[in-house]
């Protein structure tokens, strides 16, 4: 009887290993599992949140706003009128918030321009519920970067800063502030895009999350999976107001060269000049060059005392790099002279005939008058 039976089992358990992997669930079914002991279920963002957030404050501003009055007002035609020669107007004091992030422990805080604009009184208040008044030493709407000095504060927590260049597209990050006035708040997302100029504020080159930013988040912080400042929060793009998952970040970097300036004694960030007029090399540009791909920015024009013009570049050159890093933008090449800072030399890689050559440009400031 068994060896009867022996063969149909053979073949049926033949069949069956032959159909299995027709029969078994997709790649991505299979990948996600239960979790299998203690640790697994205990995975979470709270060590990280718990080294950051108390870096990351509240800011509170009183700011005094004018309106204009009168029996017209809201009228285009008389709401023109009243621009072009003046009218009457009253003042008045108006609460707002916003976020901020702890970059010495004396109390330097940075956070947006547009955060304090127009503020005659700034409050700031930690996550361990201390308050702080505090003094606005720099503001810098170009950048909409704005540093503050708590008064009477020390020994405060701080947040270690990663530069974007080391950032990938698909990097966890935590955006940390204060979404509509609900108090400290932290949601989670990646890193949807580096080098974005689609925002309306700012340096005009930002990291762009996922992370949910809202009113109120303006100034927090941007933060890796290991707690460190990979930007400063700025702007979104929605048509509602609220979050839709395209939020925009200044790159840490900056934020870094804006304190830095500011413990200077600069109200303003000081910005390297180029001295040039330049665009992103396309496609049609890249071919009419014998370029392989479009990379770069073409000079096309330079002004007389252009430091990119004593550096020996001359209009038609594509510059490709500066200091080691892509600048495919001309909004990409002002914000690697900014965040370099005035002083010193920078290295520039640029293609000119079909060659690549290296040159080094001085960073200055543009020249008076």
């Amino acid at each position: 009887m068994r060896s009867a039976l022996a063969a149909p089992l053979a073949w049926a358990l033949a069949l069956g290993l032959a159909l299995a992997p027709l029969l078994a669930p997709p790649l991505g079914a299979q990948t996600r599992v239960a979790p299998r002991d203690a640790t697994e279920i205990q995975l979470s963002f709270a060590p990280v949140v718990k080294r950051a957030a108390p870096a990351v404050v509240n800011i509170y501003t009183r700011k005094l706003v004018r309106d204009r009055v009168g029996p017209f007002r809201g009228d285009p035609f008389f709401d023109q009128f009243f621009r072009n020669f003046g009218g009457l107007q009253q003042q008045r004091l108006e609460n707002s918030l916003g976020s901020g992030v702890i970059m010495r422990a004396e109390g330097v805080v940075v956070t947006n321009a547009h955060v304090i604009e127009n503020a005659v009184a700034v409050r700031v208040a930690l996550s361990d519920r201390r308050e702080f008044d505090a003094e606005v030493i720099f503001a810098d709407a170009p950048s909409d970067l704005a540093v503050l000095r708590l008064r009477g504060a020390r020994d405060l927590p701080t947040l270690e800063v990663r530069g974007s260049d080391t950032l990938e597209v698909g990097d966890l990050a935590l955006a940390i502030g204060n979404p509509y006035g609900v108090g400290q708040t932290v949601t989670s997302g990646i890193v949807s895009g580096l080098a974005r100029t689609a925002g309306r504020r700012g340096s005009g080159y930002f990291i762009q999350t996922d992370a949910a930013i809202n009113p109120g988040n303006s100034g927090g912080a941007l933060v890796d999976a290991q707690g460190r400042l990979i930007g400063v929060n700025t702007a979104i793009l929605s048509r509602s107001g609220g979050s839709v998952g395209i939020g925009f970040a200044i790159p840490a970097e900056l934020v870094e060269q804006a304190v830095e300036s500011a413990l200077d004694g600069s109200r303003t960030l000081p910005r390297p000049w180029a001295g040039m007029r330049g665009q992103s090399v396309d496609a049609a540009i890249a071919r009419s060059l014998g370029m392989a791909r479009p990379a770069g920015v073409i000079v096309a024009e330079l002004h007389p005392a252009s430091p990119l013009r004593a550096a020996g570049l001359r209009r038609g050159d594509v510059v490709l790099r500066l200091n080691g890093e892509p600048v495919d933008t001309p909004e990409a090449f002002a914000f690697r002279l900014a965040a370099l800072g005035v002083g010193g030399e920078a290295e520039l890689d640029y293609l000119r005939d079909g060659r690549e050559r290296r040159a080094r440009m001085a960073l200055v400031e543009a020249p008076k008058g």
